[in-house]
C-alpha cells in the first residue's frame, strides 16, 4: 500500500466538533477499503490567502494515510460532494514523519524569514542620508544611455 499526506479544509461555519465527525467519517472511508489512517492533526481554524466559495478562514486538518490508491479515490470524491470540504489536497510520500508537521511546531522552533544574524545575506546598504539638493543629479540622458 501506498502512504499518502492528505491535507483538507472545512468551512469556517461548522464547529470543531463538526470537523472531528468529517475526520471519523473519511477514516472509515479508508477503513472499509483496506486502508488505515495514523496520525491526524487539527492545525485550527486559520485566514485564508483569498476567498474559498466566500469564506475568509477555515478548518486545517492533515491525516497521514496508508491505503491503496482506490481507498483515496473514494475518501476525495466523497470529499467533493460534501459542502464542507472546500479543497483538499492528496500527496503521496516515502515515509511519514513521526514528529509534529512544520504548522505544529512553535514559532521559536522554526527559523525566521529574513533573519539578519543566522543568515548569510549581505547586510542592507543604508540609504544615502544626505539631504536632497546635496545628492549629485542624475540627468534623464544618463539613464537613456
Amino acid at each position: 500500500m501506498a502512504l499518502y499526506e492528505h491535507v483538507f479544509l472545512a468551512r469556517q461555519d461548522i464547529s470543531g466538533q463538526q470537523v472531528e465527525a468529517l475526520v471519523e467519517q473519511y477514516r472509515g472511508v479508508i477503513e472499509a477499503n483496506g486502508g488505515k489512517v495514523g496520525k491526524v492533526e487539527n492545525w485550527g481554524l486559520k485566514t485564508l490567502t483569498y476567498r474559498i466559495k466566500k469564506n475568509r478562514k477555515a478548518y486545517y486538518t492533515l491525516m497521514n494515510i496508508d491505503a491503496p490508491a482506490a481507498a483515496v479515490d473514494e475518501m476525495e470524491r466523497q470529499m467533493r460532494l460534501n459542502e464542507d470540504v472546500l479543497r483538499y489536497l492528496t500527496v503521496r510520500v516515502e515515509a511519514h514523519e513521526d514528529a509534529q508537521s512544520a504548522m505544529m511546531q512553535k514559532r521559536d522552533d522554526r527559523p525566521r524569514r529574513g533573519d539578519r544574524d543566522g543568515g548569510d545575506r549581505p547586510p542592507r546598504r543604508d540609504r544615502d542620508d544626505r539631504p536632497r539638493e546635496d545628492r549629485p543629479r542624475r540627468d534623464r540622458t544618463d539613464e537613456a544611455a
